[in-house]
């Protein structure tokens, strides 16, 4: 059975630094003005010789996303489920190893956690926990799904990698959307940033995607954690990543998030710094390359840089987040899997996107464009 690590062999991690070294400006200029770009273009756009075009880039990326997503962007909360996790990430707050209060939402808790996104007219929903297949497998998503469904017109997860089977059942209760980050795809130093549980195991996760397209899932959420590693290499494998699922799987929908390294406990430095100009030059990069692709921006990010982004590529963003389980009304001191950096209220953010001139839509793309 083909899987993107057939791709993904193909290339080495050293190859592609040396030809992101090697772009010139003549390079990203023939890449700009081309009508149909490949992966290639994309590589020349995430160059060190590509932010010399970033205003360029800026003004592209604003009109191409204008033109496939209008002046809208989806709000989105997450809803924490569990801090449970059997893994240790050395760069995350609910690393095994963080001998602190874990939590995970009881029926009660979990409702009481929904009226309060209710309350904030939210109506779509991110489902996220850690990886502790015993305390929140498969039969604890499908119970929260099924409560949830009739007061979100939308529910997406984020959790442990699945089989291809699980995947369906989950499907099969009504999961919109299933997003999963390989982390870094640099293989040699995984292990050492997953020393410990099954999310070890590289190329399981690596397949992740595969079983989630085989599975029928509507939409594919995929991303690197920026700070792990070279975020233009990092990048490049995930668009990699991104090309072949979409020729695979191509009646699924794809998104891409951008999450920076943010403090938490016990949680390691970023081995590489990634500045605002540079995950704004990504951003365009990735619309100017794949005019559908969906792009997401949540609260890890500074009030500033998610007021600009805005009019400058982003379809969702969410808002008012909490990164706990319970954290809106049930257990405010739960641990944390990270700290947000922007804590405005969901109908502050509302506000901010109204004044750049666009609307703050609930619904799904798909509802929005069907009408719905």
């Amino acid at each position: 059975m083909r899987s993107f690590k057939d791709v993904f062999e193909k290339y080495q991690w050293k190859e592609v630094k040396k030809k992101l070294d090697q772009v010139s400006l003549s390079d990203v200029q023939t890449s700009l003005q081309k009508k149909n770009k490949t992966l290639d273009d994309f590589l020349n756009l995430l160059s060190p010789a590509a932010a010399q075009e970033l205003e360029k880039m800026a003004g592209m990326t604003r009109a191409l996303t204008q033109k496939r997503f209008g002046k809208t962007i989806q709000l989105y909360a997450p809803l924490y489920l569990s801090n449970e996790c059997q893994n240790i990430c050395t760069y995350c707050g609910f690393s095994l190893d963080n001998q602190l209060k874990r939590k995970t939402l009881s029926d009660t808790e979990l409702m009481i956690e929904a009226s309060v996104l209710k309350s904030m007219d939210i109506s779509h929903v991110l489902l996220v926990s850690g990886e502790a297949n015993k305390i929140v497998g498969v039969p604890y998503f499908q119970n929260a799904v099924r409560k949830l469904k009739p007061y979100f017109a939308n529910i997406s997860i984020e959790v442990q990698p699945l089989l291809e089977g699980e995947y369906q059942l989950l499907h099969e209760e009504g999961v919109h959307s299933v997003l999963v980050y390989q982390e870094t795809y640099h293989e040699e130093v995984y292990k050492e940033y997953h020393p410990k549980g099954k999310k070890s195991n590289f190329h399981f996760r690596l397949d992740t995607p595969d079983r989630i397209g085989r599975a029928g899932i509507h939409k594919i959420g995929l991303g690197v954690l920026l700070g792990l590693e070279d975020w233009r290499i990092d990048s490049f494998f995930n668009a990699l990543h991104i090309d072949y699922l979409q020729k695979q799987y191509w009646k699924s929908k794809f998104s891409v998030s951008f999450p920076r390294l943010r403090p938490a406990e016990g949680i390691i430095e970023p081995n590489f710094i990634m500045e605002d100009k540079d995950l704004l030059q990504l951003i365009c990069a990735y619309r100017i390359w794949n005019e559908d692709l969906e792009i997401s921006i949540s609260t890890r990010e500074n009030e500033v840089f998610r007021n600009n982004i805005v009019t400058l590529g982003a379809t969702a963003m969410s808002a008012g987040s909490k990164t706990n389980p319970g954290g809106y009304a049930v257990d405010k001191e739960s641990l944390e899997q990270f700290e947000t950096s922007d804590e405005r209220s969901m109908e502050q953010i509302r506000a901010v996107i109204k004044k750049a001139g666009y609307d703050p839509v609930m619904k799904d793309w798909d509802s929005v464009y069907s009408g719905v």
